[in-house]
């Protein structure tokens, strides 16, 4: 009964925990500034880390970067973090990233993603709808090191290539997920 009761308690701490941590936070001017910074920070980490990013971001019309987004869970669990969308250097939006994950998983981590939006239909996508949900509307590639080897202009004809870099933590198991990516209006 002792264990029952336990696990209810952490399911609910974790579904709290969850709730807290995706909900969408107005962009303060100052919050703001912190996000565009730290987002261009960790534009600027992974172009240093991996060049066929950079050639995918001179192409790109837009990328959306989010430089921190925390994902923590114990069965039940979310992630989330803040990012901004860069078209030709500068600063157009910020967004706001979430999920709410359900499957066998424990831990914690951090990371930074990249989605380079290569076609005007999928920067049209995301104004005309002010976010959306992954998996339903642009067709998304996800890089990994392998497939970056061979990416070359010529190659890269999907709508949005994502990159998941600067990875801390530990995260294991396997759940079911599907981000939100929501614009953040500013006060």
């Amino acid at each position: 009964m002792k264990n029952v009761i336990r696990t209810i308690v952490l399911l609910l701490l974790s579904v709290q925990a969850a709730a807290v941590m995706i909900a969408p936070h107005p962009a303060e001017a100052a919050v703001a500034a912190e996000i565009n910074r730290d987002a261009l920070a960790a534009l600027d980490k992974l172009y240093a880390s991996t060049p066929k990013a950079k050639m995918l971001g001179e192409k790109a019309k837009a990328i959306l970067v989010f430089p921190s987004i925390l994902k923590a869970g114990l069965i039940i669990g979310g992630q989330g973090g803040n990012g901004a969308l860069v078209e030709k250097g500068k600063i157009v939006a910020n967004y706001n990233i979430s999920a709410v994950t359900y499957g066998f998983q424990a831990g914690a981590q951090e990371f930074s993603y990249a989605m380079f939006l290569m076609t005007s239909d999928a920067l049209k996508f995301i104004d005309k709808n002010g976010g959306w949900e992954v998996g339903v509307g642009p067709n998304i590639v996800v890089v990994d090191e392998g497939a970056a080897k061979s990416l070359t202009t010529t190659t890269t004809k999907d709508d949005v290539y994502t990159f998941i870099f600067s990875q801390k933590g530990l995260m294991a198991g396997v759940g079911v997920e599907g981000s939100k990516i929501t614009k953040i209006k500013p006060d």
